[in-house]
């Protein structure tokens, strides 16, 4: 029955917007959404929370088969575990920390797998991530790869930093950024590519609005 319900991956780099757009777009069509890389920190809470030994593999299977995680396209967005908003949480250096850890193990990553695929529901699902389109939703009819060069990420990324008030440099960050590229391209577990049959975008000279409607508009196609 899953066959049946739509599903739209948008996946592509740190710094691409697909968040942004995954949001949008999902607000736009009434589908739900699936933020992907939180799925790993969520389980890292969910751990943390039952005091689980990160040793103790089978037990953290367990709590990731069973943990009651939704996301909601809202903006800001809303992590909720067990009902509560952890939004605010996942993005400790701890939890990262802990997730990383979990990210490991490959009996978790397979059970986390199974957990993104429940989010397919009717009457669609719009997910993002970086393998969505290539592993998690492998058969969805519609596949998006946003992209953007390494330097207007990067400029982005600088902007959001000092409306915090730090001190960045452009021209470190976009070494960071071309570095975790090249990782993400080359790890062994589930690349970054372009999925056969995905529409890339570049959003490079694009304002939001116009990646926005170029999704929806390949949808509507």
């Amino acid at each position: 029955m899953s066959v049946k319900i739509p599903v739209l991956t948008i996946d592509g780099p740190s710094g691409s917007g697909k968040g942004t757009v995954s949001r949008a777009v999902a607000r736009a069509l009434g589908w739900h959404f699936l933020d992907s890389g939180a799925i790993y920190r969520s389980l890292a809470i969910a751990v943390m929370r039952n005091n689980i030994s990160l040793d103790s593999e089978s037990e953290i299977v367990r709590v990731a088969e069973d943990m009651d995680l939704s996301f909601t396209a809202d903006d800001p967005p809303q992590v909720l575990l067990a009902g509560e908003d952890i939004a605010g949480e996942i993005g400790g250096e701890t939890c990262g920390n802990t997730a990383s850890r979990i990210a490991a193990s490959g009996p978790v990553r397979k059970a986390l797998l199974e957990k993104q695929r429940e989010f397919r529901q009717f009457p669609g699902l719009v997910a993002d991530g970086r393998d969505m389109g290539t592993v998690v939703f492998a058969d969805a009819a519609h596949k998006v790869f946003l992209t953007a060069s390494a330097e207007v990420r990067a400029l982005r990324r600088l902007k959001q930093l000092k409306d915090k008030g730090l001190d960045v440099n452009l021209a470190s960050l976009t070494r960071e950024i071309e570095e975790r590229d090249r990782r993400d391209r080359e790890r062994a577990e589930a690349p970054l590519m372009v999925a056969e049959g995905a529409l890339l975008v570049d959003s490079s000279d694009m304002d939001i609005q116009q990646v926005i409607g170029c999704v929806l508009n390949y949808v509507g196609q």
